[in-house]
């Protein structure tokens, strides 16, 4: 065999093939392509290929350059009809949209009820006058502790009831050390060594102590601390603002009760319970602020005084929905958030 006649072989089969291959129509003739052409044993292009020995040793370079040539065009049309032939079935399988029938709904959250529970309570504090205030919820012992009067022995203080984070150069509880925030009374302070009285503001947010978990502890949670700082603040200012917001959270039929207890920054302080499935239920503490707090931040107690209070935001949610564990609120099941 010539080396024309080579070439023109190869020439015969390399159009032969892309016609065929450019006109399959289903599986099964993709795969009769591909064997007649392509096949190990008797497809055409093997043929020509056991030709190449009869090409004399001076056209073989030649002949083997357009063997390869023709090759590569064969894969690339088996490749070319595998894809046109992918994509017709694709599309086979999707139905043509019909814009008039309904979308179908998606499936939307909605706000967790702590979310819920504290923008009710800006709500009902904002009524009496009570703007909201932010603070870090990590902070120092100045902020934590110092300022509010809890001294270095105080219980509250221990390493092992707060969540300190590792400094470099300074050990748990010393000062330039810093922990995850165990009450939001570091916001009044943070709000008193900027302002000057009258001063009347709530923060909400996360605190942390290193609780078991139980059906009314949880090692993280939410406070709302309240503060009024002006002149002639009294004992009865703090009685009625709480029972204004129990009558307005709670119901004017829920039960509350003052009992006269200590914090280190509030004097005389006193602990708010409200009557819950026949018991009583502590769900905050409050008081006068103390005078030691008051010289802290720069201000003179013989000129002003105030109030504070905290209150447990998930006990009050607890409370209005009738939840019995403190758990759920934080367990991700859709099934209990979405009764909210």
């Amino acid at each position: 065999m010539t080396l024309a006649e080579f070439i023109a072989a190869l020439e015969a089969l390399q159009s032969e093939a892309s016609r065929v291959f450019a006109g399959v129509q289903s599986k099964e003739d993709l795969e009769e392509a591909r064997v007649r052409f392509l096949g190990a044993k008797k497809g055409a292009f093997r043929e020509v290929q056991q030709q190449l020995g009869k090409i004399s040793k001076e056209d073989k370079p030649q002949a083997g350059q357009q063997l390869n040539k023709v090759k590569k065009a064969l894969a690339e049309a088996l490749e070319n009809a595998t894809d046109s032939l992918k994509e017709k079935d694709s599309g086979s399988d999707s139905p043509t949209p019909d814009p008039t029938l309904p979308g179908i709904p998606m499936d939307l959250g909605h706000v967790h009820p702590i979310t819920q529970t504290i923008e009710h309570l800006k709500e009902i504090m904002g009524r009496m006058g009570f703007e909201s205030a932010e603070g870090p919820e990590v902070e120092g012992p100045w902020h934590n502790f110092v300022a509010l009067n809890i001294p270095e022995d105080h219980p509250a203080r221990d390493p092992l009831d707060n969540f300190y984070l590792a400094t470099a150069g300074a050990t748990a509880g010393e000062e330039g050390s810093q922990l995850m925030r165990s009450q939001t009374s570091t916001v009044q302070i943070r709000v008193m060594e900027k302002r000057q009285p009258p001063i009347r503001i709530v923060s909400l947010g996360r605190v942390y102590r290193p609780d078991a978990p139980d059906a009314t502890h949880f090692p993280m949670f939410h406070q709302m601390e309240g503060l009024l700082v002006d002149q002639n603040v009294t004992m009865a200012n703090l009685k009625t603002v709480l029972r204004v917001f129990a009558n307005n959270y709670l119901g004017s039929d829920v039960p509350i009760r003052f009992r006269p207890s200590f914090f280190p920054f509030t004097e005389p302080s006193v602990e708010v319970d409200f009557l819950w499935n026949d018991q009583w239920i502590e769900f905050g503490g409050a008081g006068m602020v103390d005078p030691a707090v008051l010289t802290a931040v720069g201000y003179d107690p013989e000129k002003v005084g105030g109030f504070a209070f905290g209150l447990g935001v998930e006990r009050l949610c607890m409370r209005r929905h009738n939840i019995t564990d403190i758990r759920d609120l934080y367990s991700g099941d859709l099934r209990f958030l979405s009764q909210f």
